[in-house]
């Protein structure tokens, strides 16, 4: 859920992306960090304020538990205007859940990298708020219309390009995910550019 409730938004996608195995979590953030960052992406405080592209986690817990496996949430709450603009900008909300990480290594080309073992899944939320100044519905005449406006004369802007347009963008990201992780993709992965290097090591598949 975002920051701050939405009085104006549209759903434009959501799904979730599991994976099992033996990876490397810091370098998944790292790779995920960085992908949004190319993609124009910025974090929010508590209160909904665009922040940039430091300070990420809106919310954070971490627990060991008794055998030293580790457990996690994090949220990442995203925002970003596709055009510059005062009446419409896109929303992107990832919940993070590590789930029995423990440290381990793997052997690959002959040198061991210390990795975790364990499990993480990831939801992600996308949808666009219209209206985001609240210009229109304190408007003493444009108040009337704001409700009008999106679904009638506006409706083929933003339902059949823009939400087309952040539906295509989450689930490319959802696509890069799934490279990483060396899972099943729906996507060309000619259409996920750029590309850090995956530091996933399912077993299934083995390493030359």
């Amino acid at each position: 859920m975002p920051i701050k409730k939405l009085q104006n938004s549209i759903p434009a996608a959501k799904f979730r992306v599991k994976y099992k195995d033996i990876f490397n979590l810091k370098e998944f953030y790292r790779a995920l960090h960085e992908w949004l960052v190319e993609f124009g992406w910025s974090s929010v405080d508590s209160l909904g304020n665009i922040e940039g592209q430091d300070h990420w986690e809106t919310y954070y817990i971490e627990r060991t538990e008794t055998n030293g496996m580790k457990e996690m949430y994090w949220w990442w709450r995203l925002q970003k205007l596709p055009i510059i603009n005062s009446y419409y900008k896109f929303h992107l909300d990832l919940d993070f859940h590590p789930l029995g990480i423990s440290d381990t290594e793997v052997m690959r080309d002959g040198k061991k990298f210390k990795v975790h073992k364990g499990e993480v899944e990831v939801k992600v939320y996308a949808y666009i708020e219209f209206d985001y100044r609240g210009e229109w519905s304190t408007h003493p005449f444009l108040k009337y219309f704001n409700k009008i406006f999106p679904s009638r004369i506006f409706r083929k802007e933003l339902y059949e390009h823009h939400k087309l347009e952040l539906y295509r963008e989450a689930y490319t990201l959802q696509a890069y995910m799934k490279k990483w992780f060396k899972l099943k993709s729906f996507l060309p992965y000619e259409e996920i550019t750029p590309f850090y290097p995956s530091h996933a090591f399912p077993k299934w598949k083995k390493e030359s």
